[in-house]
C-alpha cells in the first residue's frame, strides 16, 4: 500500500501577495493520491489564489509547488489535471452547443499528443458523459440544463482527458439544494471507483463531510489540515476563531429558499 500513496501536490513554504496584501503565508501542504480535500475558508482567505498557483494560471513569488514529484516549473503534463471552476448557470438557453459537443472540446488538449482515432474520441465522450450521470442528454442543447447539470457537463469536459487530478471551485455555486447532495455523490464515485484525486474549495463541508477524506482550513496561513475524523473533532469554538463567525455558515446551500441552522460540524 505504501507506494499507492505518494503526494500528488506538494506544497512548501508557498507565501503570496498582491501588491501590499499578504494572501498566502507559509503554507505547506502535502495532497496523497487518491484523496478528496476539501478546502475551506472565509471569503478572500487565499483559496483561489492557491488553485492558481497549483494550476501554474499565477507565477510563483515564494516557496515551490511539485505536482507528480515534479517541480511546477519543469511540469508538462497539464492534461492529467482537470479544472473546473463555478460555472454552474452561465449558459443562456441560447448557446448552441451539444453536451456531446462540449465534453468533445476537453479532447483538444490530447488530441494534439494522441491523434485519436475518430471511434475512439466518440468512446472517450461518450464514457465521461455517462460517468456524470447525463447519457439521455448527449445531445441536448447545454443552456437548456439546469445548473447542476451543466455543471456536471464541465466536470464531464475535463473527465474526458483522463486526469489523474482534478480541482473543483465552489462547482456547486448556483446548483439548487435538492441536486448538491447527488452532484457530491457523483464526485464520491468518481474518486473511489475511477481513484482520480479530488481538491475541492467548498462552503458545503458539512453536507460532505461523509464524502471527504481531508480537510484543510485555509485563511492566509493554513490553520489545520487533516482527516475528516481530526476535522470534526475540532471545538465548534475553535472553528468560529477561524472563520471569524459562527460556523453553521459552513453547511450554508446557496439556495435561499431554505437555511438549515445549526452545526454542521458533527
Amino acid at each position: 500500500m505504501e507506494g499507492h500513496n505518494k503526494p500528488i501536490i506538494e506544497i512548501n513554504q508557498l507565501s503570496y501577495r498582491y501588491e501590499k496584501e499578504d494572501v498566502l503565508e507559509d503554507i505547506n501542504l502535502s495532497i496523497d493520491e487518491g484523496a478528496f480535500v476539501g478546502i475551506v475558508g472565509p471569503n478572500g482567505s487565499g483559496k483561489s489564489t492557491l488553485l492558481k498557483l497549483i494550476l501554474g494560471l499565477l507565477r510563483m513569488q515564494k516557496g515551490n509547488i511539485q505536482l507528480f514529484g515534479q517541480d511546477i516549473n519543469r511540469f508538462k503534463d497539464w492534461h492529467e489535471i482537470g479544472f473546473v471552476s463555478q460555472k454552474a448557470n452561465s449558459f443562456n438557453t441560447g448557446f448552441p452547443a451539444t453536451v456531446y459537443e462540449v465534453v468533445s472540446s476537453g479532447l483538444t488538449k490530447k488530441l494534439g499528443l494522441f491523434k485519436l482515432m475518430k471511434k475512439e474520441h466518440q468512446r472517450k465522450v461518450i464514457q465521461a458523459i455517462d460517468s456524470v450521470g447525463l447519457l439521455l442528454f448527449k445531445n441536448r442543447n447545454i443552456g437548456e440544463l439546469s445548473g447542476g447539470q451543466q455543471q456536471r457537463v464541465f466536470i464531464a469536459r475535463a473527465l474526458v482527458s483522463d486526469p489523474k487530478l482534478m480541482i473543483l471551485d465552489e462547482p456547486t455555486v448556483g446548483v439548487d439544494t435538492k441536486n448538491v447532495q447527488a452532484f457530491y455523490q457523483m464526485l464520491d464515485e468518481l474518486n473511489k471507483k475511477l481513484g482520480i484525486t479530488l481538491l475541492l474549495v467548498t462552503h458545503d463541508i458539512g453536507t460532505i463531510s461523509d464524502k471527504v477524506t481531508h480537510v484543510a482550513c485555509l485563511n492566509k496561513y493554513l490553520h489545520f489540515h487533516g482527516n475528516t475524523a481530526e476535522f470534526e473533532q475540532l471545538k465548534m469554538d475553535e472553528m468560529s476563531e477561524f472563520y471569524g463567525h459562527d460556523v453553521h455558515i459552513l453547511s450554508h446551500n446557496h439556495d435561499h429558499q431554505h437555511h438549515h441552522h445549526g452545526g454542521t460540524v458533527q
